[in-house]
């Protein structure tokens, strides 16, 4: 029999077995299965309270309770005490405090009316399942933090062109606590999702040890019950930070039941009451939100103890893992592929790798760099450049290229002029027709070397052919000269008026 479930029958059979049967209490304890330390509590306070064998028969169970113990109260209802379930439930989101734990501290504070292990366990099963369903998980302090966006958006109104842009909702939640955050961004593009997230770490003032969000592109590239595929990117800022990413599974609400709670905790006590309220920057927009939000985390819970703020300040916060060093620079990850002319393209300009590398590598671009890898290894780093055009690093060229680094539009234009016109014409159309002068100096290079094989005025001759006909690449020069339509005769030359005073030519004289 436990501790704390001890009838009279219970209490006389030890008097009766140590004062009659003269038995130690340690065959005591093995005949009515009692602890050696309960027996000898029993018996002692026998002692004190002046009760012998046999116990007087008009003294019932109050009565004996009552002498026994007389500092607490007893009645018939109530036998045992009940524990307090709210708080229960918050200290097994303690790393370490298990059920075995809670029962032994109940049991020290009521020994003598407190349930059997058995009986808390099934009492505290009936309690927690009267509970709201987002309660029946139990989330350890610091461990999880619940990531999604808020289905509604809130307008942004710019004021001087009256443009309205919808802000996405950005919500992050503790499991344990339930601590929220929440922001707007301009979108849930990957630069605002991973940067949302360090805005949420340096709220909570640490990080936790997993991370779970829904299986948004941004987070996600291919979602999986078993093995989902993780951003390159969002993978990258999870190593910054030390903590592990868990995305939910598929089709599994339970997964992110947090978020989603948290979610319409958000839409219901912030997105609600500004919804008739006008905001013209993201700035002032975050900043209403955060007023909202203050108010949100410190309102008292319902049916626990305290609040979310509370609840953070002695649950979450002091186990969250401290925040690095560096703050963390979103970094773009993109797969990219060599070209022919042993550059690699990311939003519209052109990087130099060395040349003998051909195929896909990895391209991670930050604000300032773009970093370009093969293999994991890191083969060479360019500054970023934020328009159309090419970055060469010489070392990358092939021996035979190098020298064409020196061309500039200048000089190939006046090659072009000691040709001929047209072909100095040619060159500046060749030009004109890339985004950038350096796109075009291999076909202005590959025109102009044409005089090795046609000389100066056939290839004159072509040029302005190709001029009159529009044609605007190399191929079709070299066709020009190769099937030598720069040497037929033009329109014109074919209409001229023949030379009437030939002398194979016979007149009307002839006919008289």
């Amino acid at each position: 029999m436990a501790r704390g479930k001890l009838s009279v029958r219970y209490i006389k059979e030890i008097l009766r077995l140590r004062y009659e049967a003269k038995l130690s209490q340690r065959e005591i304890s093995r005949s009515v299965r009692v602890s050696v330390g309960s027996v000898n509590q029993y018996l002692a306070r026998a002692v004190a309270a002046g009760i012998r064998w046999p116990v007087p028969d008009d003294m019932d169970h109050n009565a004996l309770v009552k002498a026994l113990f007389p500092d607490q109260l007893v009645t018939h209802k109530v036998r045992f005490v009940i524990p307090d379930w709210p708080t229960a439930q918050v200290e097994l989101r303690r790393k370490g405090v298990t059920k075995q734990t809670l029962w032994e501290e109940y049991c020290q504070s009521h020994p003598h009316n407190a349930y059997s292990y058995s009986q808390y366990c099934h009492h505290y099963q009936v309690w927690l399942s009267q509970q709201r369903r987002s309660m029946r998980q139990v989330h350890k302090a610091g461990e999880k933090l619940f990531i999604d966006y808020a289905g509604p958006t809130v307008p942004v109104i710019n004021p001087d062109t009256g443009e309205i842009r919808q802000a996405a909702i950005f919500v992050a939640v503790l499991g344990a606590s339930n601590y929220s955050f929440a922001e707007a961004t301009w979108g849930q593009s990957l630069s605002d999702w991973l940067e949302s997230h360090v805005r949420a770490f340096e709220f909570l003032g640490g990080t936790p040890t997993m991370l779970v969000p829904d299986n948004l592109k941004s987070a996600v590239n291919k979602a999986c019950r078993y093995e989902p595929e993780l951003n390159r990117s969002y993978n990258t800022l999870a190593e910054h930070y030390s903590v592990a990413v868990i995305p939910a599974r598929p089709r599994k609400p339970k997964d992110k039941s947090k978020a989603e709670g948290s979610v319409l905790l958000v839409e219901r006590w912030i997105l609600a009451k500004i919804r008739h309220e006008t905001f013209f920057t993201l700035a002032s927009l975050n900043a209403r939100i955060r007023e909202l939000l203050d108010l949100l985390n410190n309102k008292p819970f319902q049916k626990l103890p305290g609040s979310r703020r509370s609840q953070f300040e002695s649950l979450d916060k002091p186990v969250l893992r401290p925040l690095p060093t560096h703050r963390y620079q979103y970094v773009d990850i993109k797969k990219v592929r060599v070209g022919v002319d042993y550059h690699i393209e990311y939003q519209k300009h052109f990087y130099s790798v060395p040349h003998q590398l051909s195929g896909y590598l990895e391209v991670h671009a930050s604000s300032s760099s773009v970093q370009v890898y093969h293999l994991d290894t890191l083969i060479t780093t360019h500054p970023r450049k934020y328009h159309a055009g090419f970055t060469t690093n010489p070392v990358h060229m092939p021996e035979n290229h190098r020298a064409h680094a020196t061309w500039t539009p200048e000089r190939l234009l006046k090659w072009g002029g000691t040709i001929g016109p047209n072909t100095k014409i040619m060159v500046q159309l060749f030009i004109d027709a890339k985004s950038h002068p350096e796109q075009a100096y291999r076909a202005c290079l590959g025109l102009l070397n044409l005089n090795k094989l046609y000389g100066d005025e056939r290839l004159e001759n072509a040029c302005r052919l190709g001029v009159v006909e529009g044609l605007r690449s190399v191929k079709n020069i070299r066709n020009i000269l190769k099937h030598k339509l720069d040497q037929i005769p033009t329109t014109k030359e074919v209409n001229a008026p023949l030379n009437q005073h030939h002398e194979n030519v016979r007149g009307s004289t002839q006919y008289q």
